[in-house]
C-alpha cells in the first residue's frame, strides 16, 4: 500500500527570521522615541509649574497693601530698583533669600525667581512695574552670570499701584 504525502502549510526558517528582523527594526524605532517623549513631558511639567508660580507671585504682589514694603506671602520687596530672589522647590514651596543673595542650592530647589522692581518718580500716578524672571534649574544664576543658559525660563512683567 502506498501512502500519500500530505503537505502541511508552515513557515520556513527564512520567513521566520525575516519576520523577526522586521519586528525588531520597528521596535527599535519606537523605543528610540521614548526618551524624546519623556523629555517633552518633563519640559511641559516644568513650564506648567513655572507659570503657576508666576501667577501666584503676581497675585501676592497685587493683593499686598500699597503701604506694605514687602509682599505678604513671598516677602518680595516693593521698593524701587530692588531685586529679590525667591527659590522654589518642584512643588512650589519657597524661601525668600533677600536682596543680593543669589544662591539657590540645587539639592533643595528647582526654580529661581528674580524680581526687579522699577517705578516712575514720585508724584506720578503710574504704577510700579515688576520684572519677574523664573528660571530652572535653580542653581543657574542668569542675572549675575548671563553666559550660562538655564534649561528653561519664563518671564513676565506685572504692574501694581503703590498708592
Amino acid at each position: 500500500m502506498k501512502r500519500s504525502i500530505i503537505y502541511q502549510a508552515a513557515f520556513s526558517l527564512v520567513e521566520l527570521t525575516l519576520a523577526l528582523g522586521v519586528a525588531a527594526f520597528c521596535l527599535i524605532a519606537v523605543l528610540g522615541l521614548v526618551p524624546v517623549g519623556v523629555q517633552t513631558n518633563r519640559n511641559a511639567t516644568s513650564q506648567t509649574t513655572a507659570t503657576n508660580i508666576l501667577s501666584s507671585v503676581v497675585s501676592d504682589m497685587r493683593a499686598t497693601l500699597p503701604t506694605a514694603s514687602t509682599s505678604t506671602k513671598y516677602g518680595i520687596r516693593k521698593a524701587k530698583d530692588r531685586t529679590t530672589t525667591v527659590c522654589f522647590d518642584g512643588q512650589g514651596g519657597f524661601t525668600t533669600l533677600g536682596i543680593n543673595v543669589w544662591t539657590c542650592p540645587a539639592n533643595y530647589y528647582r526654580f529661581r525667581l528674580t524680581v526687579k522692581i522699577a517705578n516712575f518718580p514720585s508724584g506720578f500716578v503710574y504704577p510700579n512695574y515688576a520684572d519677574l524672571k523664573l528660571t530652572w534649574p535653580a542653581a543657574v544664576d542668569v542675572v549675575n552670570n548671563p553666559t550660562i543658559k538655564p534649561s528653561g525660563s519664563v518671564e513676565t512683567v506685572a504692574a501694581f499701584f503703590n498708592q
